[in-house]
């Protein structure tokens, strides 16, 4: 197992977000009427690697409840991020424990989408073990009901993971053809090009799925509430794949906070049916992306971003190298 190791910076204060203030006077106006009152309170969501706003906000009479909001002209991707983050959670099963719009609302040149407020916390690392075994056990519930999707999810057009990897993931074949600049790696990478390559291009035979996963199941995605109850938060990316990858990208951060990531991996329902280097296959697709897009330059999202994504290829590689006794 790894020793213990915390990203650089706690994920809980990667934004850089406006504050409700810092909206404009009319759109504050237009969620103020939708939520038919004055808001008196509003808390700036810390976590996140976007620029959007994203707060709690309460009312004089008391309602809470969770807001985004991106300009349609300047933060395009966002807004569109953010109708679909609505239309996904709209339809997820009753069962899961998932934030639910309320209502999503288009005024000054911005989309608003308006969530139910979970009254609960973002994990801290190192992982507390009961935290991570209370988010586990809420996964494995996401996992069976996504198994086979309802209707309503299916109709939505979900991408399928397995053409992301293909796109988006097969950056250590890249490196190993000269087709990207190599950047900066981890000395157990260097002279390994092939080997990645060679696990990260069996990726997309394993990940096609009719099942659904969250695609983007992170720490700062999970809230924990009073009772011990694991939230599962930004369904953006919401793809037809095996549950089993969703599960691999969570544990990184089990690994790092020195945990046995492999038995809570091979003990979980989620990876009963992940082919034997599946777990393998995904760390050197990760890792490889991760570290890529931490070498890409300045983000226009949070400055944090590039510092997430280097740690996050560290941890990933240092499973990786460990399961396959790398040195």
């Amino acid at each position: 197992m790894a020793a213990i190791s915390v990203p650089p910076r706690p994920y809980d204060a990667t934004a850089v977000r406006p504050g409700w203030a810092d909206l404009p006077t009319e759109l504050r106006a237009a969620i103020a009427a939708r939520l038919g009152a004055r808001v008196n309170w509003a808390s700036t969501a810390g976590g996140g690697f976007t620029r959007g706003f994203a707060a709690v906000l309460q009312t004089v009479a008391g309602d809470r409840v969770f807001v985004k909001a991106a300009s349609l002209i300047d933060q395009r991707h966002l807004s569109d991020w953010y109708a679909r983050e609505a239309a996904i959670t709209a339809v997820l099963p009753a069962e899961l424990a998932v934030a639910r719009p309320r209502w999503t609302l288009t005024a000054a040149g911005y989309f608003v989408i308006c969530l139910d407020a979970i009254d609960g916390r973002m994990p801290g690392l190192p992982w507390v073990p009961a935290e991570l075994d209370a988010t586990l056990a809420a996964y494995a519930t996401v996992a069976d009901a996504l198994r086979k999707p309802p209707p309503g999810l299916v109709a939505l057009g979900a991408p399928r993971l397995d053409e992301l990897v293909r796109a988006d993931l097969a950056w250590w074949g890249e490196l190993a053809a000269g087709r990207e600049t190599l950047p900066n790696l981890p000395d157990v990478a260097r002279h390994r090009l092939p080997e990645l390559a060679a696990l990260e291009a069996r990726l997309p035979g394993y990940t096609e799925s009719t099942s659904m996963i969250h695609g983007d199941l992170r720490v700062d995605n999970v809230l924990l509430s009073a009772a011990g109850t694991a939230w599962f938060c930004d369904w953006t990316w919401l793809c037809f794949g095996p549950a089993w990858f969703d599960l691999a990208g969570l544990l990184v951060t089990a690994y790092a906070s020195g945990l046995d990531a492999d038995e809570l991996f091979g003990s979980h329902p989620a990876a009963s049916d992940a082919p034997a280097d599946g777990l393998d296959a995904a760390l050197a697709a990760l890792s490889g992306y991760w570290l890529v897009r931490a070498a890409a330059g300045p983000s226009t999202g949070s400055p944090h971003i590039r510092a997430h994504q280097r740690w996050s290829g560290e941890m990933s590689l240092g499973w990786l190298a460990e399961r396959q006794g790398w040195r």
